[in-house]
């Protein structure tokens, strides 16, 4: 059981089939998880608390078929590669993986190494061609041995293998293993919402590895739970070097199958932001908060670099009269994305015994009883 069926229900847009970014057609997501060891940390050795998630745009691999697509940061301390060139050209070429702070660099060679074998395999890779992969990260180390370099090209590998549409897994999973968010065991969150038919009925999905926020700040539906489960009842992971509260970061992919420009992807991705200062996010100095858009609208776009590209293209646009309803599902499926990601994530022990507690289910419903009963008297929702 999700969130939204034990009766938490995030804006006024409904969701598509799963509540997920694979609703986008074509969108597959995978996983590799890496948790071993336990005890006091060794480097090098453990424990381990980390992993990968990967976002593949499309339902094959079309090294040579970008999407457009935009981005915006929030917050700065944080790490995205493949932004300038994506700010410049405004297209997606190839996947969108997410890790931990330190194995950020792995993560891209092994996407240009998997790149390469599949351009050798599909025909593709005999000319002049390059990569500048999309990689995002937050900050494990609390709960993780962060400087054991644990994730490996082959653990990549498998999570493009293994990314497929359908549900998607939630909570300690791939890159969201070893994260926290505020004070509570955080990680990998998804959520999707749909538009009305008059703008288009165009799904807008969202995939969050939320690792931000203090305590006290916490927001969800606008219910202050931060301040009803507080760090005297529930701790939030303490070690004696631990950074202040606050200082995690959020990375947030959005999809939609709304014909797109790449300014109005922009738009979209700054909506993010807005999703996650609903749940109380953005204001932690060091939090690197960081987003993108890519639209699968306009599929077909000419090659990046290559022999027999045409001159001139045709695309589609959105026109902007109905994009209030997509920035709407914006900020609607990031924030059910955090509010997924911490309704899945399940306590985890980590380094040095140092522990991060799930967020109790049945003490989030009550504390949310009040609101969902508001819901359901004003809206008729069940």
């Amino acid at each position: 059981m999700r969130a939204r069926e034990a009766g938490i229900r995030i804006g006024l847009l409904d969701p598509g089939p799963l509540d997920a970014i694979t609703d986008v057609p074509g969108v597959r997501v995978g996983h590799e998880t890496l948790i071993a060891g336990e005890g006091p940390l060794v480097v090098g050795r453990g424990p381990v608390r980390t992993g990968v998630t990967v976002i593949l745009p499309r339902p094959e691999h079309a090294w040579d078929a970008p999407l457009f697509a935009g981005c915006h940061t929030l917050n700065g301390a944080g790490e995205m590669t493949g932004l300038e060139w994506l700010r410049e050209s405004g297209t997606l070429s190839g996947p969108v993986a997410i890790t931990n702070t330190h194995s950020v660099g792995v993560v891209r060679d092994a996407l240009i190494a998997y790149e390469a074998e599949m351009r050798a395999v599909d025909g593709s890779g005999g000319g002049h061609w390059w990569s500048l992969p999309v990689v995002a990260e937050t900050y494990d180390g609390t709960l993780n041995d962060i400087n054991g370099m644990h994730v490996r090209a082959a653990h990549v590998r498998r999570a493009l293998d293994s990314a497929a549409s359908g549900p998607v897994a939630e909570g300690n999973v791939g890159g969201g293993t070893g994260m926290i968010c505020f004070g509570f065991k955080g990680g990998i969150g998804t959520a999707s919402r749909v538009v009305g038919r008059e703008a288009g009925g165009y799904t807008v999905g969202a995939l969050v590895q939320a690792n931000y926020g203090r305590r006290e700040r916490l927001r969800i539906d606008g219910v202050p739970v931060g301040e009803a489960i507080p760090t005297s009842e529930v701790p939030r992971p303490a070690r004696p070097d631990a950074p202040p509260p606050g200082s995690g970061s959020i990375i947030v992919v959005l999809a939609t199958d709304a014909p797109l420009l790449p300014r109005q992807c922009d738009r979209l991705a700054q909506r993010a932001g807005l999703g996650v200062a609903r749940t109380g996010g953005g204001d932690g100095n060091t939090s690197g908060d960081i987003f993108l858009v890519f639209s699968t609208g306009n599929a077909g776009l000419p090659a990046e670099h290559g022999s027999g590209i045409p001159v001139r293209s045709s695309v589609e646009m959105l026109a902007n009269v109905y994009l209030s309803e997509l920035l709407a599902a914006a900020i609607e499926a990031t924030e059910a994305a955090i509010v997924n990601a911490l309704w899945a994530a399940e306590t985890m022990v980590g380094r040095d015994g140092i522990v991060a507690h799930g967020l109790d289910h049945a003490r989030l419903v009550e504390v949310m009883a009040p609101r969902a009963n508001s819901r359901r008297m004003s809206t008729g929702f069940p």
